[in-house]
């Protein structure tokens, strides 16, 4: 398992980010067995950070309990899913909210987070893409001031950071991404409702079926032990 040295502050969630992200790319395929003493040994740190961490990822369901430590579940097409079915759900009534209470909405978090990705687009940047991916749609949740739905959003948060870094990716090109959220951003400042909805399921569907295609790229990674 290759890993990155981890430094103060945040052992936990360095340990945390990069073990997720390890499970979501397929590197630790279902069925690996991670014991806490063995990744703390790998990681230089610690067995608090470790333990931390795999508690969380038992939470957002990628590995699962076992003796002696736990197994790395992955994700399958079912998992996604349900992932994308909850973020529709919470991704639509936020922007219904948001467009409920335009006069007092501030678009300039979109428009800042549109520039860093086009920025992102031109230099051929995933990473930096992916992470201002997040922000945009992130900013639904802030311009909705519904406190509870954005903190149901941040639960879930870092797994979707994770799989966009993977969708991403496999995008070449990612200008036409950047203007999908352009339009998106668009349709919310004029309040248009319908459309914007409409556009926001053939978003999420999208970024549906790249990580669904990303599951066969290699075969066997995220097939679930029996």
């Amino acid at each position: 398992m290759r890993v990155s040295p981890i430094t103060r502050p945040s052992l936990g969630a360095q340990v945390l980010e990069q073990l997720r992200a390890l499970v979501v790319r397929g590197d630790l395929t279902p069925g690996t067995h991670l014991v806490e003493g063995k990744v703390a040994e790998e990681f230089g740190v610690s067995r608090g950070p470790v333990r931390d961490a795999l508690r969380q990822l038992e939470s957002e369901g990628l590995v699962e309990p076992r003796s002696r430590g736990v197994s790395v579940r992955g994700l399958d097409d079912d998992d996604l899913r349900e992932l994308y079915a909850l973020r529709g759900a919470l991704e639509g009534l936020a922007v219904r909210e948001t467009i409920a209470r335009p006069a007092s909405a501030d678009w300039s978090v979109l428009d800042a987070t549109l520039e860093i990705m086009r920025q992102a687009a031109d230099d051929r940047d995933p990473t930096r893409f992916a992470a201002a991916d997040l922000d945009f749609h992130s900013a639904f949740y802030e311009l909705s001031d519904n406190r509870r739905l954005a903190a149901a959003w941040a639960t879930h948060r870092p797994l979707f950071a994770a799989m966009l870094d993977v969708t991403n990716t496999r995008d070449r090109d990612l200008h036409p991404t950047a203007q999908d959220h352009a339009n998106l951003a668009e349709l919310i400042r004029t309040g248009a409702t319908e459309p914007l909805l409409a556009m926001l399921d053939e978003h999420l569907a999208g970024s549906h079926d790249r990580m669904r295609a990303s599951l066969t790229e290699f075969p066997g990674r995220h097939r679930r032990a029996s």
